[in-house]
This record gives C-alpha cells, structure tokens and sequence, in this order.
C-alpha cells in the first residue's frame, strides 16, 4: 500500500460522504452530520487539547498552525479562532472542496493539497503547532513515521504538536479481527458488508515508537492520553514539545 492507493480511496469518500468519513458514526451515514454540529466537535476537541497543552505547561506561539489531514476542515476552522494562520493540508481534492465550503474563519484558512510523502511545501521552523488527528493510522507505518519527522522539521523551537493516533488493537472481537486478518478480506468486508464508499485502512503506531521516532528529531512527548477508541482500538493523543533555546 502507498500514498496512490490513501489519495484513491480518501478521493471517493470525499467525493461520497466527506463529514462521515471524518467523524465517523454509525448515525450520521447518508449525510446525517449537521454543519454546524460537524464544525462544533472541532472546536470542543481543539478547546480540549489545547487547554491540556496550556495545563502541561506548553504554551506554543499563537501564530500559524498546520492541520495535517485536515479532511473537511473541523479542525482548521477550530484552529483558525485560535490562531492568526492556519494551514490544511489534505492527500484528497474532494475533501479540500468540503473544506473550503465549510470555512467560516474570514479566510485565515489555505487548504492545499499534499500528495507528497513529505511536507516539503514548507520550510523549516514554520508553524507554532502541528496538529494531526485519527489520520496517521490511515498511512503505512514507515510513511507516517517520516511525516513524524517532517512534523518536527517544520516545527519551531518551543512550538508544540498533538498528535491523535490507535496505540493498539484492543483485545476484542474486532479489535483481534483488524490485526490479524489479511487485508484484503477487511477491504472487502469494508465495502460489501459495511458498506463503506471506500475502505479505511488502519495501523496502531505505539507510543513507545511514535516517541523514539520523535526524539531523533529532538521532539519530546509531554503527555499521552487515551482519548477515544470504541471497542476495535486503544486510541492515545499525544502532547509533544520542540525544545527551545531556553530549555538547554
């Protein structure tokens, strides 16, 4: 699996059910996501984190923030009221498309396609936070594990990053099913039994790996925090900090 399989399926459920495919809940199927409901999660979820950053002592510039993954800019939009700047970035043109009729920040939102299996659209030291939320475990792992790093490139000192991500299966039915059966047979049972527009792929990305990763890059995890999971995953968000000069 590569970038060209993620753009082709998250093309199709940005094209099909954009908010769904963000959030998704069995209820809101058929376009049942409310606007304003759909963009109000954002903002209690970026509320959340960024009151726990403050709380653990980060305190990141209020500048520019990168929504990576940002889908059909819930997040963004939570972002763009909190900072001067914000930047989302997506693999899919139908979800930018979703994003950009869902804007409500008065145009301090640039929604731009990456493709890239870097962030090389950026230079170094670029953004105050990186924010990335239930998209990583989308990517095969050694692809995420470089957007890690690229996280932590474009970072500046001092700045900070929230990343959301499954730590692991959980020891359920389902959680045993997605780690052991053969993908193949979770893609079809994705499409014909679940009836999904196109199928999700996911991989944990344990916190022991996604630290050591970020660490190599001079990133240190403040906090791990299990947030979200139903009975398929163990997810954990993370709160990382850029060290600063005056951290030496």
């Amino acid at each position: 699996m590569g970038l060209d399989e993620v753009r082709a399926d998250w093309t199709r459920l940005g094209a099909v059910e954009p908010l769904w495919a963000v959030c998704v809940d069995p209820a809101k199927r058929g376009g049942g996501w409310d606007d304003d409901e759909f963009l109000a999660s954002g903002s209690a979820e970026i509320d959340a984190a960024l009151r726990h950053l403050d709380e653990l002592g980060l305190r990141p510039g209020r500048e520019r923030a990168l929504d990576f993954g940002c889908g059909a800019g819930r997040l963004s939009n939570a972002l763009a009221a909190r900072f001067e700047r914000v930047v989302g970035v997506d693999i899919a043109e139908p979800m930018l498309a979703e994003a950009r009729r869902l804007d409500r920040s008065g145009g301090r939102i640039d929604f731009r396609l990456n493709d890239r299996p870097d962030l090389a659209a950026f230079g170094d030291d670029s953004f105050d936070l990186v924010y990335t939320d239930l998209v990583l475990q989308h990517l095969p792992p050694e692809l995420a594990e470089g957007y890690l790093r690229e996280f932590a490139r474009v970072l500046r000192p001092g700045g900070a990053m929230v990343v959301g991500v499954p730590d692991r299966e959980r020891p359920t039915f389902k959680g045993l099913a997605f780690r052991f059966a053969p993908w193949p047979l979770i893609r079809v049972a994705q499409r014909r039994l679940l009836g999904y527009p196109a199928p999700m792929r996911m991989h944990p990305l344990p916190r022991a790996r996604l630290a050591a990763v970020l660490a190599k890059s001079g990133a240190r995890v403040a906090d791990s925090v299990e947030y979200w999971g139903g009975d398929h995953w163990l997810h954990l968000r993370h709160y990382v900090r850029m060290p600063s000069a005056e951290d030496a």
